[in-house]
This record gives C-alpha cells, structure tokens and sequence, in this order.
C-alpha cells in the first residue's frame, strides 16, 4: 500500500510498545548518527569525538538501554511529558514523538524531545500529524514557548522544522578534553 493511502492514527505510546520504538530510534541514529543532538549526548544514548577537526557523533554501546529508560520515564507522568505513536489501519508502526514541559512556575516551556519516522512512512504527513498532536498537548497544559533540538548536522530535519514555524535560535558547544 502506497504510503499516502494509509490512514494515520496517533495513539498514546505504553510501555508495550517501548522494544518497537527503540528498534526505530536505534536503526535510525545508527544509520543516520546526525540525529544525534546535545540531548542524546547528555543522556549517553550518544557519543561524540573530535576527528580531523569535525565533531563525530554515534550511537553509545549501551544506547538502546539508556533510551529505553529515558522512554520510560517520559510515560509517567501525562502532566508533564507524553509519547505518541503513529501507525496505520493494520497497527503498523509509522513514528512516534514526545513532548514534555521543563522550567519553573514562572518561565515554563515545551520541548519537542524526539521525533521520527519510518523511512517507508516520510512523505504522507505522518511527521506534520505527529508534530502538530504535540503542538495540541503543550498547548493544552497552558505552554506557548516551545522549543526542540536537532543534530547539528541534520540539515533535513532544519528544513523540515523552519517549513512548520520553528527558527534557529542558538547553538550547543560541548567542552572536549584537550
């Protein structure tokens, strides 16, 4: 079935689904390790080094664990963080996103954690669906600032960002060891 002709419906992620999305989120930074951001870093999912002056990211050994628990703990609490899924009619996995509030009382703000989508998937408004029901949800928790991060280097993922709104805001340097 041709991509566009599939039906996309967005469902809360469970704790059921947490193998399906980290088999996506693994192949996907193993083949594409520009997804890798300042957040995969920070948590140990990824790992950078410096080579012939460009900054290298891949995935970590222990990657799939650390996402997994990074996962985890964005399911439990709806008040504050939320994953989706997209799948089709047969309950095929299309993508998934994840949103979360950080901040205080007084400056809260949304981030758009993750988002992707199966490769089959990309071209049928599956990343727009997925995008704008987290949009929807910070919205509805009262959040107006939203924010996401992206490899530096994951030049189709800008694209695809500044398409939907979103403007370069700042750049993330991370010491290395000289």
């Amino acid at each position: 079935m041709e991509n566009q002709e599939r039906h996309i419906k967005i469902k809360p992620a469970s704790t059921a689904d947490t193998q399906a999305l980290a088999d996506l989120f693994i192949g996907h930074i193993t083949a594409h390790p520009e997804y890798i951001s300042h957040g995969e870093l920070q948590m140990g999912v990824g790992e950078g080094f410096v080579r012939d002056g460009c900054f290298i990211t891949r995935p970590a050994p222990d990657a799939r664990e650390k996402w997994i628990r990074s996962l985890l703990s964005q399911m439990n609490d709806d008040s504050v963080s939320h994953v989706w899924k997209a799948v089709d009619d047969n309950g095929t996995l299309m993508g998934f996103c994840a949103a979360y509030i950080e901040g205080d009382a007084d400056a809260r703000f949304g981030m758009v954690g993750d988002i992707l989508v199966n490769p089959q998937c990309r071209g049928g408004g599956v990343g727009n669906t997925l995008l704008q029901t987290a949009i929807d949800w910070l919205h509805s928790k009262g959040i107006r600032d939203i924010f996401l991060e992206s490899g530096k280097d994951n030049h189709a993922a800008h694209c695809y960002f500044e398409k939907r709104g979103f403007v370069h805001v700042s750049e993330i340097y991370k010491l290395m060891e000289i």
